[in-house]
């Protein structure tokens, strides 16, 4: 098979990832071999690539958001089918037994291993995954407009419910990517008024088309205190900023997997029983979750379609902001 291979983490600008011949994969016991159709372009992707966050496993193939088919089915795997469309998002395992995993908590899993960085992901033509961390796949998605829901979707989804927006509540989005973009239609779907605070005049005219009430740039303020404030930039010097726009009582949620330093700030900006918390990760119910909302609500993310032979380029796009919504390489056709 064709594969994107990540050797040694470095700036995307030095074309890190190689284009290689690899064996395909086999899978094992409880796992399914998917022949990848698509895989969604996410920015932890970057920060793989780049060394930002840990790889415990070199090589490996990045990637994801995976759309694909399922080929060929392990020993011990029943719930599955050959020839079935199935998703494959960033966890891709835990242990299943820990007081996380036991509490309804397994993206907290200490031993938890995740799709392009403990395990090789969709950047191929061919990947495995553990049977009972895959998705079926609804009907009315291609594969093209589902590989976002996959990582983007269900992340902005989990930040949404970890938000804890009143009814009819202003939420405000800082920085307006692929998981963003997601989030400002689930969000306006459950009745949410939404403001966004982006870098660049495309993102925020983006951002008004999908019916925020105001966008403006990191140096702007909302034009009202906010109930909560979702972050998906990864700009640490925007939480005491985003603390100062929510009312009292109000939430700050950080949605990035990597963010750089929060600068000093005072006390003042927390008090009044307002709350900081991250995202980290997502689990299987939010998946199915958000999904099952995303069929129902008829969701469609804005995609740009990119090709399989030119990965490096697509992830510089991607670092220099040239185009909106989420990028997703297309590795097969269904056929």
């Amino acid at each position: 098979m064709q594969a994107w291979v990540l050797t040694k983490p470095k700036p995307i600008e030095d074309k890190p990832l190689d284009f290689v011949e690899l064996p395909d994969p086999e899978p094992g016991r409880g796992e399914v071999r998917l022949r990848v159709l698509a895989c969604g372009i996410c920015r932890t992707d970057l920060h793989l690539v780049e060394g930002e966050i840990a790889l415990p496993k070199l090589p490996v193939i990045p990637g994801h958001q995976v759309v694909g088919i399922i080929d060929q089915i392990g020993s011990g795997v029943s719930n599955l089918e050959i020839g079935q469309r199935v998703g494959v998002p960033w966890l891709a395992s835990t242990c299943g037994a820990c007081g996380y995993c036991q509490s309804d908590r397994e993206n907290l899993c200490d031993n938890g291993r995740f799709t392009g960085q403990h395990v090789d992901g969709g950047y191929a033509e061919y990947m495995v995954a553990r049977a009972t961390f895959v998705y079926p796949i609804p009907r009315d998605f291609d594969d093209i407009h589902a590989a976002p829901l996959l990582c983007g979707g269900v992340i902005g989804y989990r930040a949404l419910k970890l938000a804890q927006l009143p009814k009819n509540g202003k939420l405000g989005l800082y920085g307006f990517g692929s998981s963003a973009h997601i989030t400002i239609k689930v969000a306006q779907h459950l009745g949410a008024q939404t403001y966004v605070i982006t870098r660049g005049v495309a993102g925020q005219e983006h951002a008004r088309r999908l019916g925020a009430l105001w966008a403006g740039g990191s140096e702007d303020n909302p034009p009202e205190l906010l109930d909560s404030v979702i972050i998906f930039a990864a700009a640490g010097e925007l939480i005491p900023r985003a603390l100062r726009h929510v009312k009292k009582g109000g939430v700050v949620t950080c949605a990035g997997i990597h963010m750089s330093d929060i600068e000093h700030f005072q006390y003042r900006d927390l008090y009044g029983e307002r709350v900081l918390k991250s995202v980290a990760n997502s689990t299987r119910a939010d998946v199915r979750e958000l999904l099952q909302l995303a069929a129902a609500m008829k969701l469609t993310p804005d995609t740009t379609e990119f090709d399989f032979e030119h990965l490096n380029e697509h992830l510089l796009k991607l670092k220099r902001g040239e185009y909106v919504g989420t990028g997703v390489v297309r590795v097969a056709s269904k056929g």
